[in-house]
């Protein structure tokens, strides 16, 4: 799988997260100070759901102080669906039932053993058929 990874920063968490992601056998495209430049939180958030909604990613990854801003950038762009995670069980329901396809880490919170935990519970979880009728209207808003 190509996982887009981006964060404002570069940290032994993201160093972590991006060892962690090459371990598993993804495909990493870095983003942001993880790929030498030097652009801010909303521009990572959106680079990232841009490199996932043109199918040039198949899910991303981003990363700031708390997760929010680079979520919140990246759920700007149409047809992505970013959630902030701080726990497994937050990724698999997001991956469940909003079909997330971008998570969203803290810097702050976020250490390298609950990276593997989190990663863990998004890759092994799906979003069932059932829960589509309501992703689609999710999807509606894009148009918006």
């Amino acid at each position: 799988m190509r996982i887009a990874v981006g964060s404002d920063e570069r940290t032994y968490m993201t160093d972590a997260l991006i060892t962690e992601l090459k371990q598993r056998g993804h495909d990493v495209i870095l983003f942001g100070p993880l790929a030498g430049t030097s652009d801010p939180w909303p521009d990572v958030g959106r680079a990232v759901g841009e490199a996932v909604a043109t199918g040039q990613a198949d899910q991303g990854i981003v990363c700031c102080y708390t997760g929010t801003g680079v979520s919140i950038a990246a759920n700007k762009v149409p047809g992505i669906r970013a959630a902030l995670c701080h726990d497994a069980q937050t990724a698999a329901g997001a991956r469940k039932w909003n079909d997330a396809n971008v998570l969203a880490l803290s810097l702050r919170t976020t250490t390298p053993e609950l990276v593997r935990e989190i990663l863990d519970a998004w890759f092994a979880t799906e979003c069932p058929p059932e829960e589509q009728v309501t992703i689609d209207r999710l999807r509606a808003f894009d148009k918006l």
